[in-house]
This record gives C-alpha cells, sequence and structure tokens, in this order.
C-alpha cells in the first residue's frame, strides 16, 4: 500500500504543479481587447455678427456656435451705428435687447426656448426687479439658468442693461 500511497501522492503532486502552472500563466496573459477606431470629428466655431461695423470697431462677435452650443455676448440697446438708444428709459431698453437677442436666435434657427443661460447686468437693479415680469412673455416654457448682476457701469454710461444668453440647439 505504500507504493500505491506514493503513487497517488505523485500524481496529486503533478497535478496540483500542473494546475498552478497553467493559473500562473494564465494570469500573466494580457486579455484580448478589440480595437475599435474612433473618429473625432473636429467642429469648427461658426462666427455672427449682428452689426459688422460695431462689432469689429470693438473687436467682439456678438455670437459664436461650436457645435449644438451658442454663446450670445451680453445685447445692449443701440442702433446699427453702435450709438445708445432708448437713453433714460430702462424698460425699452430691455426690450431692445430682447429683440437683438431674437434675431441671433433666429440666425441659428432657434428660440429663447432653446436658452440654457441668461446673465443680466444692470446699473439698477431695484428697476430691474419692477421689471423682470417681462420676461414671462419672452420665455414661455420655462427659465433659463442664471444671474442677474447689479454692476457700477456698462460699456457706454448710456447703457442700463445688458443680457448675455447661452443656447444649446437641440438636434
Amino acid at each position: 500500500m505504500k507504493k500505491i500511497d506514493k503513487l497517488i501522492y505523485n500524481s496529486t503532486s503533478l497535478i496540483v504543479i500542473i494546475l498552478i502552472a497553467f493559473i500562473v500563466q494564465s494570469c500573466n496573459q494580457a486579455p484580448k481587447v478589440e480595437e475599435k477606431e474612433i473618429i473625432v470629428e473636429q467642429v469648427k466655431p461658426e462666427y455672427f455678427l449682428l452689426r459688422p461695423e460695431t462689432e469689429k470697431a470693438y473687436g467682439y462677435s456678438h455670437a459664436v456656435k461650436i457645435g449644438n452650443d451658442i454663446k450670445i455676448s451680453g445685447a445692449v440697446s443701440m442702433d446699427d451705428a453702435g450709438n445708445p438708444t432708448a437713453i433714460g428709459d430702462f424698460e425699452q431698453q430691455m426690450k431692445n435687447c430682447y429683440s437683438d437677442l431674437e434675431k441671433i436666435l433666429t440666425h441659428y434657427g432657434c428660440t429663447f426656448d432653446d436658452v440654457v443661460v441668461e446673465n443680466i447686468f444692470t446699473t439698477n437693479m431695484p428697476l430691474f426687479l419692477e421689471l423682470a415680469a417681462y420676461r414671462s412673455t419672452i420665455y414661455t416654457k420655462q427659465f433659463p439658468t442664471g444671474s442677474w448682476l447689479g454692476v457700477k457701469e456698462l460699456a457706454l454710461p448710456e447703457f442700463m442693461i445688458e443680457i448675455e444668453l447661452e443656447v444649446h440647439k437641440s438636434e
């Protein structure tokens, strides 16, 4: 019986050594990874000038679209020559801002429903708060996120309000 026990012991030892070698070999092999080619499409910014001469003179673009996102510079109450309009009339300045913003949104095939951020800068926060309900006629589905900031002054002393937007155009 000693020979049989020794044979079983040796056989079992050999099987265990083979299994350990197999496991170690398997662990050392890198898993097979399927490689896929990823194609990244370069999205070129699309710039828009609402008042080309004025914007070139001041050194800015009124809007830029990258992919589905559009950033719109602050709109103020001005004519095509860049002169302030509705001087001293806060409510009309606000309406003029939204009118210009609507022109830019329309250019990109958007509406105020696509606006995700609205930041308002004003030199007269109490007056803005009195007239802020007007925004309900602009944003009929939901209001965007954003900030309302009282500032000491805007680009020209006649400007009382400036409104900038960020838009996400769903496709």
